[in-house]
């Protein structure tokens, strides 16, 4: 069984269907990209990129430069039906409209507008969920970075695709940055696996959970698919 302690050292998330008082939670429907962000490169970003840059800016000092996680599991994937509505009406696809809309491309924005020359990873988890993440992380704190940041997001799946009888869907967008150590100030979290068989849903399901787990007083969360799962656990 995998066991790992970590500190939570920062956190921030903007999900407009969750309802709370900690400050850590934007709660701004039209959360915006930081205005340190220059004009030419803001005109590039979503409604979705916007937020994961404003969350993001909240666990990250001016001027820091951080290893970075990405974790989504569709991606900015309406840009991509967008796309697909172009092609079958012939109308010309626009290849800055293409390069933007691949899995990565938040990613390379954020280095961009950062000046984050350090290492970035950009994962897809599929049924996994959020806990690969989790894993690629506490890698890299294992071999010797001092913190991380993970940062977790997705959209509203259209209508177009099917998500029955997958649970892959929820009705508004969410992003969730978490600034994480081995040690240090911050709140103390262990993740370990174990063999429970667990339905809880894909990634973004997974990611409402663990915000809702981290404002509230509940000590544990397990999430899983399929013959396996992972408990976080509030030390």
């Amino acid at each position: 069984m995998m066991t790992s302690d970590f500190i939570l050292s920062k956190w921030s998330a903007w999900a407009p269907g969750i309802e709370s008082l900690d400050d850590s939670l934007i709660t701004d429907a039209s959360v915006g990209a930081p205005k340190s962000i220059p004009n030419m490169l803001l005109r590039r970003l979503t409604p979705l990129a916007r937020a994961v840059f404003n969350v993001a800016d909240q666990c990250v000092n001016k001027g820091e430069a951080l290893p970075v996680v990405f974790s989504s599991a569709h991606g900015e994937i309406c840009k991509s039906l967008t796309m697909l509505k172009a092609i079958q009406s012939e109308d010309e696809l626009s290849p800055v409209a293409f390069s933007l809309s691949v899995h990565n491309a938040i990613a390379g924005l954020f280095s961009i507008a950062y000046g984050n020359t350090q290492e970035i990873t950009v994962i897809a988890s599929g049924q996994e969920g959020i806990a690969p993440a989790f894993i690629d992380a506490l890698g890299m704190l294992h071999a010797g970075e001092k913190e991380v940041l993970m940062v977790f997001y997705d959209e509203p799946i259209p209508d177009f695709y099917p998500v029955e009888p997958f649970k892959l869907s929820v009705p508004f967008p969410c992003v969730l940055a978490l600034r994480i150590a081995l040690n240090g100030d911050g709140m103390p979290l262990q993740i370990h696996r174990c063999n429970q068989s667990r339905d809880d849903g894909e990634h973004i399901l997974q990611l409402l959970a663990f915000i809702k787990f981290l404002i509230t007083e509940e000590r544990l969360l397990s999430l899983g698919n399929g013959g396996h799962s992972w408990t976080w656990n509030k030390k």
